[in-house]
Formats: structure tokens, sequence, C-alpha cells
């Protein structure tokens, strides 16, 4: 079943356990409300420990902590991020996780470059006869590993990467797992996209702040204007086949020569 379709990927991790159970009201049972009023409290915990994280590798790595004690059967978790069209593999709980990332990464199949290619949640339960994937099932068996559990991590129609759990079992994750992960992979998405646009914001006020210092350091040496300054740092970074941050860092850091 498409990932997307089994949740609204636009919920508010901040809302509270109330707004979830409003939420999860149409999809479980009556009988079900004792498991759903613990689910949303530890959800909403979840949510907190996350939105407190202060940078992308520190998010990345809480994610993977919570993810490993909350999804019933994982005896490993990684995250597989997509960053400049490649996936790697951040946070690891273990050598194994990026010994079986690799091996999808090479072979090109595998739950988790599926669930990023194709939008869709994979669970696994005995990956060594999987037919889908030939090439990667016997390996990642011969490794120790027989079930997987890959969710596609987004928001709208940005895919940030997959969220993976491994077990050396055989049948270790069962529907009821598959879904309370996809749930759970809802918030860690919203986090991890929260987190990476504030890096993206501090690293332009960062560049902002170096490029401004450089065009002081400049009008006051060579008695221009502002505008001057920058003329100067444009032309210098083209000449270098630098970014302009990088010639304003140059700049910063050799002020005292010449």
């Amino acid at each position: 079943m498409p990932f997307g379709t089994r949740f609204n990927p636009m919920i508010n991790p901040g809302t509270g356990a109330g707004h979830f159970e409003s939420w999860c009201g149409g999809i479980m049972s009556p009988a079900d409300d004792g498991t759903l009023r613990k689910l949303a409290g530890t959800l909403s915990g979840v949510a907190r420990t996350l939105q407190a994280e202060p940078d992308v590798e520190t998010t990345v790595s809480a994610i993977v902590k919570v993810a490993l004690d909350y999804v019933a059967g994982a005896e490993y978790a990684g995250i597989a991020l997509v960053e400049r069209g490649r996936i790697h593999t951040v946070a690891p709980t273990g050598e194994i996780v990026r010994a079986i990332d690799k091996l999808q990464y090479d072979l090109r199949e595998g739950p988790c470059v599926d669930a990023i290619a194709e939008h869709q949640t994979y669970r696994v339960g005995n990956v060594g006869r999987e037919r889908r994937w030939p090439s990667f099932g016997p390996a990642a068996a011969r490794n120790g590993i027989h079930s997987l559990l890959s969710y596609r991590l987004f928001v709208s129609d940005r895919t940030l990467g997959a969220l993976n759990f491994y077990s050396s079992r055989v049948d270790a994750f069962d529907q009821r797992t598959e879904d309370d992960g996809t749930l759970f992979a809802t918030h860690a998405a919203i986090a991890l996209i929260g987190a990476q646009r504030e890096a993206q914001l501090s690293l332009a006020i960062d560049n902002r702040d170096i490029i401004s210092t450089a065009k002081g350091i400049l009008m006051e040496r060579h008695d221009i204007d502002a505008a001057e300054a920058f003329r100067i740092l444009v032309e210098a970074s083209q000449s270098a086949n630098l970014k302009l941050h990088q010639t304003a860092a140059w700049f910063v850091e050799n002020r005292g020569q010449g």
C-alpha cells in the first residue's frame, strides 16, 4: 500500500495527545481506546523530545534512539538520508546497519532504496526468500538479518530519506508494529525537516555575517563604499572559482596580510 495513504503527513507533532486521538478516532475501534491513549501519549512525548534537539545530527541520532525503543521487535535501526541525489546511512545503531544498507546501495535493491524510490512502506519477514530482491535478500540473510521494516520519510512531496529497522529474527514485525511505526515516522519526518531548515537558516546567517565583515575590511582598507567592496568580493569570487562566502572568509582570515 502506498505510504502516503496510511496517514496524514501534515499532522503537527506539537498539537499533543488530544488532536492525535481525534485524528485516529476514524481508524481505530472503541475497543482500542486504551491502546490509542497510550500510543497518543507516547507519540506526544516523542514529538517533544525530537523538537528539543538543536541540530540535524543530534535530531537524527535522537530519532533513531527513540525509534529503537518504540518499535516492537527492532534490534537495530538507522536512517538513510537523501542529500544531493545520493543516499547515505546516518546514526546507525550498529555496524550491521551500515553493512546491510551498503548492500542495498551497491545492488540498487532492497526495502530501504525501494521505500525511497517507490514511496511505499516495506515490511519483510524472511528476506532470504524474498523474490522482490533476489540479490539483496540472500546477502542480507547471510549477514544474519532476516526481518526488515522501511519507511519513507517525507513532508508534502519532498523525500528526506528512509527510517529503517532490522532484526535477526524471522517475522519480527507484524501489521500492528508497521502501523505504529508509520505514526512514529510522521513525527520523525517533521522533526527532521525542521532541523534541516534551521540549519540552512543558521548557515545563511553565518554566510551573510562573514560577507558583511569582509566588506567592512575592504571599505576600511581601500576607503571605498559598501557597493564597491561587494563588487570586489564578487570579482574575487569569480576569479578564484569560489563561492562568495568562501571568498569573504578568506579575506577575513587573511586581513592582517597585504
